[in-house]
């Protein structure tokens, strides 16, 4: 095995992923979700699996398809609903803003528009993080969370980051012409696993493919600059450090070591909130539900049994 998130050069990815998956098999709906700050968006859901429903929320600069191995480890247990959100994937990109109380109200309309208020979820990454907005938001919209290994927290590096941009009036359009120039490449670069042999060209078309327009672009970077506004982490963790506990079972999982998002903001999230259940795991990414699936799902089942209807 390769040394831990050490990338295979982008000309020697394959084309077919090593380890097979039912993602293209599943069920894709798709279903209109409306809210007051994102207006009509047209949203992309894969549906996958029998029994209970599961909300899975994948995170930024992917897509549904981040659940593609675990569809087959939950799916005889739940439905798993997982959305592409807004400005991703196969869903509308408004032009509007992409604040992270509109995106998790506009999550919180999508669950009812599909009918799983009371669910349980698992929110992926940036999905975690919105997951618990979205739960403050509406404590009824989901009956349990799991987070796997979000941001949410401002860190020393998010803060460098912010001012530097805020410096950089230009940043966006720059962005956007590095990222139009190969969408798969970016993303080959941007997306870390401890294992990096299971990507493949199918990933990077799959994350790749809103990056292709202006429109998908220019939704990318709204997301990376407003809905991940370290100031507004800032306010959520002041926000989470003045109640004392979460408002539904919450279950945080992250891995041991990341390149994206540090480990000790889980610490710091288990911190602020010790109700609520850690789990670290070893020899995974932020994305364990890709890199380490067993592993991820033998430690969520159970929570998320206890909260099934």
């Amino acid at each position: 095995m390769p040394e831990p998130f050490a990338q295979l050069p982008f000309d020697e990815v394959p084309e077919r992923p090593r380890a097979a998956h039912p993602y293209f098999a599943s069920e894709a709906r798709e279903v209109d979700v409306e809210t007051a700050a994102l207006g009509r968006v047209r949203t992309h859901v894969r549906v996958w699996g029998e029994g209970p429903p599961l909300l899975c929320v994948h995170g930024f600069m992917t897509t549904s398809y981040s659940f593609r191995y675990l569809f087959e480890a939950l799916g005889d247990r739940f439905t798993m609903f997982a959305p592409d959100l807004v400005g991703c994937g196969r869903t509308d990109k408004p032009d509007r803003p992409y604040a992270p109380d509109a995106v998790a109200a506009y999550l919180v309309a999508l669950v009812d528009a599909l009918g799983l208020r009371g669910a349980p979820v698992i929110g992926n990454s940036l999905g975690g993080y919105l997951s618990m907005r979205a739960a403050l938001m509406d404590a009824g919209a989901f009956s349990r969370l799991v987070n796997l290994h979000s941001p949410g927290l401002p860190t020393r590096r998010m803060r460098a980051l912010r001012g530097a941009l805020d410096l950089l009036p230009g940043w966006k359009r720059a962005v956007s012409a590095i990222v139009a120039r190969s969408p798969e490449r970016w993303v080959h670069r941007n997306v870390h696993y401890w294992d990096e042999t299971l990507k493949s060209r199918e990933e990077h078309r799959a994350y790749g493919l809103p990056l292709h327009t202006e429109e998908g672009r220019r939704a990318f970077l709204r997301m990376l600059d407003e809905t991940l506004d370290v100031r507004a982490m800032a306010t959520f963790e002041a926000d989470l450090r003045a109640r004392g506990r979460f408002p539904i079972p919450l279950q945080l999982v992250y891995a041991r070591r990341d390149p994206m998002v540090p480990p000790v903001v889980g610490e710091r999230m288990s911190a602020l909130l010790p109700d609520a259940e850690l789990v670290w795991l070893d020899e995974a990414s932020h994305f364990a539900h890709v890199d380490a699936t067993a592993r991820f799902a033998e430690v969520a089942l159970p929570f998320l049994l206890a909260g099934a209807r």
